[in-house]
């Protein structure tokens, strides 16, 4: 079922032509896969199966960390949390789950918003000794 959920956030962005759909940022040994975008993309049964509410005015982080040094460059637990801030400096602490599904690991969390709005995320991503970075990026939300 995650493999879906990932399909279809992939696909619906690649198709919506959001900008930024998927980044990675490479920190040593480790890949970090993030992207952020309207809850709106999921279709409801997805939603559903992942507690995740659909909504115009809501939107979706997900987060994996994969250690390349390490054949097959599998998917490895973090402690993480973080923050998201608008241009008004009002804060939301972000509540992350976890998602396991075979060897995949991944990590969402939802985060209100407003029309064409531009939101800066700021989170801290930790795995034992070997990783300790904060992942900075922003994103601007559209209400469809």
């Amino acid at each position: 079922m995650l493999r879906q959920l990932l399909a279809i956030l992939a696909l619906t962005a690649s198709l919506c032509g959001i900008a930024q759909a998927e980044q990675k940022e490479t920190v040593g040994n480790f890949d970090i896969h993030y992207m952020a975008l309207a809850s709106t993309f999921l279709t409801p049964s997805v939603a559903k199966s992942y507690g995740i509410e659909r909504s115009s005015y809501k939107g979706i982080i997900n987060i994996a960390v994969l250690d390349t040094s390490k054949s097959g460059s599998p998917a490895v637990p973090v402690a993480i949390s973080g923050v998201a801030k608008n241009l008004l400096d009002a804060r939301i602490t972000l509540t992350f789950r976890e998602i396991r599904e075979g060897d995949s690991i991944y990590y969402i969390a939802e985060v209100p918003h407003r029309d064409e709005q531009e939101i800066h995320f700021d989170i801290a991503i930790k795995h034992s000794n070997d990783l300790n970075t904060n992942l900075k990026f922003k994103q601007k939300f559209y209400i469809d």
